[in-house]
């Protein structure tokens, strides 16, 4: 597996090495032990997966807060997104930067986001599946979003009226949020 750095520190790119052949394929999603070669230390606790029907629907800015802000390792399993990363760590040099990377079920990509920092993603494809790992727990009371259009993160979704849910599309802007990360 190829751990690729991004521009904003502690976010990485997972490119899998794919063995195929004359039967399909296999590879590794994830190993512990190849992580903390690398100096990534996770330990997931739960799997997520949620379904997309159509191309244009845009999920997030998403984030847990406080004691339960959750690390992710996110994948396309079906069809394809593009996958954002905001800092939204107070302090930090890369305060509200992001990244964003196409996933798909053919390169077989995953990202890696630390706390600290909020996720979400614009399907760019009919029927997408989207996996999710995570180091703690979902916690409803501590579930937050900020808006996807938030000026002051200036995401280039490509999109201008993407499909969303009634949460997201009331969801604060950073300016009115109550995000708490600080950068350490």
């Amino acid at each position: 597996m190829q751990v690729i750095p991004t521009e904003l520190p502690s976010v990485y790119l997972l490119e899998p090495n794919v063995f195929g052949d004359a039967r399909g394929w296999f590879m590794e999603t994830w190993s512990e032990r190849k992580m903390e070669k690398a100096g990534l230390h996770y330990r997931f606790v739960q799997d997520n997966q949620s379904f997309s029907a159509q191309k244009g629907v845009l999920r997030g800015i998403h984030f847990q807060k406080g004691d339960a802000a959750q690390a992710k390792l996110v994948r396309c399993n079906r069809g394809a997104v593009l996958d954002v990363a905001v800092d939204l760590r107070k302090g930090s040099p890369t305060y509200k930067k992001w990244v964003a990377f196409e996933l798909s079920a053919e390169n077989r990509r995953q990202l890696l986001i630390p706390r600290g920092f909020g996720h979400a993603f614009l399907t760019l494809t009919d029927s997408v599946e989207f996996l999710y790992k995570a180091d703690r727990f979902y916690t409803p009371e501590a579930d937050r979003g900020i808006r996807w259009d938030d000026p002051e993160i200036g995401i280039d979704w490509g999109c201008q009226a993407p499909i969303l849910s009634e949460k997201d599309r009331n969801a604060p802007f950073l300016n009115e949020s109550d995000v708490d990360f600080i950068y350490e």
